[in-house]
Order: structure tokens, then sequence, then C-alpha cells
């Protein structure tokens, strides 16, 4: 019982910060659409960092993974 209540805020913050992570993917997604650069790349590192705190949340290593991955190349890509 007690560990039911302790989840259920943990659980919130997840649902949070997934909704939130994907509303800034679109919107970096809409950006790309309309040629605001570089709005859309600082748009989707957001998104991402946001996924990878679902996925460290979760204990999700395919999500870390892949969100790691995308951060990374998105920051080369700035770099370059």
């Amino acid at each position: 019982m007690v560990s039911d209540a302790l989840s259920l805020p943990r659980e919130r913050v997840v649902f949070t910060v997934k909704w939130a992570a994907s509303a800034v993917q679109i919107m970096g997604y809409t950006a790309t659409a309309f040629g605001a650069t570089p709005l859309n790349i600082y748009l989707f590192l957001v998104g991402l960092i946001g996924w990878f705190a679902v996925g460290v949340m979760w204990n999700d290593r395919a999500i870390m993974l892949i969100h790691l991955v995308a951060l990374a190349a998105m920051t080369v890509g700035l770099a370059a």
C-alpha cells in the first residue's frame, strides 16, 4: 500500500515529462517544416533530453540508447 502511494507522483512526473517532450519534438518538426533554423534543432534537443530522462525513469535502456545517439548526432551537427 505504501509503495503504491509513493509510485503515484513518480508516474505523474513520467507522464508529464514524456508528453511535454513529445510536444516539444512536434514543435521541432513544425519548425523544420517552416524552415525555422536553428530553432528546430534546439527544440529537438529539448525533446531528446526529455525522452532520455523518461528512459532513465523507466530504466529502459532502449529508449536511453536511441535518444543518446540522436543527441550525440545533433550535437555534432550543431558543431559542424
